[in-house]
């Protein structure tokens, strides 16, 4: 896929998604982040016509941290705050320190082993720690994260996000159509993953395009 391509389909995903799909405004610019993130980790690393295997996984620039960090406050109630290590972790997030915020992280969940937000956040920065990879153990922290808290989507989203940047885009697509069905109606993340999910179903339908063109 060329970049002319992915510009042209990420212009296309946006606009579906801001002006068909009513997209907040407030969620415009971490919804092109995320759309941009993915399709550039398919043209850099995704071959259609090769049988699926493991890749090294295409790293977010260094400002992503603050993106991520973000984007995962939007699943959780603004009145309760994280956790202190989360809440420590997430400053050493915002500047790349993986590594950092892994060690803060591991205390957070040993204190409260049901603390959703500091598995999801373990999670994030464990896959950009290795540079975009879904490890193993940060699909275990994807799994505990959902098993405390069945009724958040925050697991599915990113774990979603994780997979187009490893370009397994139909597995991305079927979290997230399950944590949308399952959304309620009154759910603030609702229209964003929306959104993403319709973006993302238009990069599929482009990707089936080129490999019928070959």
């Amino acid at each position: 896929m060329s970049w002319l391509a992915i510009l042209a389909l990420a212009v296309a995903g946006f606009a579906f998604a801001a002006f068909v799909l009513k997209l907040p405004r407030s969620s415009w610019t971490l919804f092109a982040a995320a759309l941009l993130f993915g399709l550039a980790g398919y043209a850099t690393q995704g071959a259609p016509d090769q049988p699926a295997a493991p890749k090294t996984a295409q790293a977010l620039d260094p400002g992503s941290g603050e993106a991520m960090v973000e984007a995962r406050k939007e699943f959780y109630d603004e009145g309760v705050l994280p956790s202190r290590y989360v809440v420590t972790a997430d400053g050493f997030a915002r500047r790349g320190q993986y590594r950092d915020a892994i060690d803060f992280l591991r205390n957070a969940v040993a204190e409260n082993p049901n603390d959703s937000q500091a598995w999801v956040a373990m999670a994030n920065v464990l896959v950009e720690h290795a540079n975009g990879t879904l490890s193993e153990a940060a699909e275990f922290a994807y799994a505990r994260a959902r098993a405390t808290d069945p009724d958040n989507a925050a697991a599915d989203y990113f774990q979603g996000i994780a997979m187009i940047r490893n370009s397994r885009f139909e597995e991305a697509r079927e979290l997230w159509a399950a944590a949308l069905r399952a959304a309620p109606e009154d759910a603030r993340y609702r229209a964003d993953l929306a959104a993403r999910l319709a973006a993302l179903d238009l990069a599929i339908a482009r990707i089936e395009q080129e490999r019928r063109a070959e």
